[in-house]
């Protein structure tokens, strides 16, 4: 027992050493600041340049709100039947050409596709009848650019209206987006070479069953372009807003934006997705690992089952020569009595038992009362009894059944538990102590 409590003290002091010394190399990274050049419109960012804002808006104001962490193709045969597929800036993880596809074939039979951003991605906009759409930049945000600054992100900014009525606007008075929004400009079927795309399935396969037309529509903008539009591709719909700034944490409460907001991702009813897969949160990634990413919690973890897998190696591996085991004697001092006892009982000899007890109290009683161990009953009993408030008649009585049964009298085990108890009741009441030996067995017998 104290060897095992030595090796988990020893287990317990190496874990302690670990996390102490992990805890002290630790350098906790400093939390790098939102920067519009390099945003991150995630829906888990709570600064200034993320969505979380939004996404916790429609979420508690009873919009059914996901946030979509698997493959585009995964939206095909999704279960949840997701209606509305949003992208929201710049992604940290590009689509490919195969997940560009499946989102034209999602959004052809009859999803909706909301983009914001900047700058268009080619690959994520199909052409609808010939019609196309691109975008045009005026200026790129610098260094120097803080994006929870409203003042700064909508320098010499002036808010922008609608520009005719509809869905997408309706109680939308006005918006501000910042300085830095690009402009959507539509092209017009013939007015640029483009080949023939196969894989454009609004085109090819389903416009046959819609009744809408092909051609973007512009919801709101100024003389330098578009900022919303919006056209039917197959039985689908996509929408183009070219600035996250309108529905980032930090404009989300200008003007009109996040009413905004709200008609072009809310438009229909259903399953709003947010894209987390391409913003660097898929669940391809372990959580726990996630979760614990940049604390020295994993490494302290690592080196504990470094320690355990050392310690199962190395069990039951000798280090030095071999020894003989300690040899114990587990014999108790008491073995002998009791082996006696149980021969006088299967062979029904009480009358030893009650010897063995007798004689013992009988000496300890002629010490006690001041005579020979050979001085009858009678004056044992009478000086016993004129010392202490014993009866004299009942301890001679006892000791005169006591010596009838050494002498063959036949007795049961009951009439001999008798006896023995009335024997000690004596001892106790006379306050007579055991010997020494018989204290020290009584207590490895324990």
């Amino acid at each position: 027992m104290r060897q095992r409590l030595t090796i988990i003290l020893t287990f317990v002091v190496i874990i302690g050493l670990l996390v102490i010394l992990n805890t002290l190399t630790y350098v906790k990274q400093d939390k790098t600041e939102d920067q519009e050049i390099n945003p991150n419109r995630s829906t888990y960012h709570s600064g200034p340049t993320g969505t979380r804002a939004l996404h916790d808006f429609l979420n508690e104001s009873g919009y059914k709100v996901i946030r979509w962490r698997k493959p585009t193709e995964k939206l095909l045969n999704d279960s949840e039947q997701v209606t509305t597929f949003v992208v929201i800036g710049r992604t940290q993880v590009a689509f490919t050409e195969e997940e560009a596809i499946a989102l034209s074939r999602w959004i052809a039979l009859g999803g909706r596709f909301v983009l914001i951003d900047r700058e268009i991605d080619r690959e994520l906009l199909p052409y609808s009848g010939g019609w196309t759409i691109r975008s045009r930049q005026f200026g790129l945000p610098g260094f120097d650019v803080n994006p929870a600054d409203a003042s700064q992100m909508t320098q010499n900014v002036t808010a922008m209206q609608p520009v005719q009525p509809t869905a997408l606007t309706r109680s939308v008075d006005a918006v501000m987006p910042s300085r830095f929004a690009s402009r959507i400009d539509i092209v017009p079927p013939g007015a640029q070479k483009a080949k023939p795309d196969p894989n454009d399935f609004g085109s090819n396969m389903l416009d046959q069953y819609s009744t809408k037309s092909p051609a973007p529509t512009v919801h709101i903008g100024d003389r330098a372009g578009a900022l919303l539009v919006d056209y039917a591709y197959g039985l689908g719909h996509i929408v183009v807003l070219s600035d996250p700034y309108i529905v980032a944490n930090g404009g989300i409460s200008l003007n009109d934006n996040l009413q905004l907001a709200i008609n072009i991702l809310a438009g229909q009813e259903g399953l709003i997705a947010f894209d987390e897969y391409h913003q660097g949160k898929g669940i391809t990634q372990n959580a726990f690992a996630q979760y614990f990413a940049g604390t020295p919690v994993l490494a302290v973890a690592a080196q504990i089952l470094l320690i355990v897998l050392l310690i199962l190696w190395t069990n039951a591996r000798r280090f030095g020569r071999p020894l003989p085991l300690p040899h114990v004697d587990r014999r108790s001092s008491l073995e002998f009595v009791a082996s006696m006892a149980e021969l006088q009982e299967r062979s029904r000899a009480f009358d030893l038992a009650i010897e063995n007890i007798y004689t013992r109290t009988r000496r300890v009683l002629a010490r006690h009362a001041g005579v020979d161990y050979n001085s009858s009953r009678s004056e044992i009993a009478a000086r016993i009894a004129a010392r202490s408030t014993i009866d004299r008649n009942k301890l001679e009585t006892l000791m005169h059944q006591c010596e009838d049964a050494i002498n063959g009298q036949p007795i049961n085990w009951r009439q001999a538990i008798d006896l023995v108890r009335r024997l000690r009741d004596v001892e106790r009441d006379l306050g007579l102590r055991m010997r020494s030996r018989e204290v020290r067995q009584a207590a490895e017998n324990i």
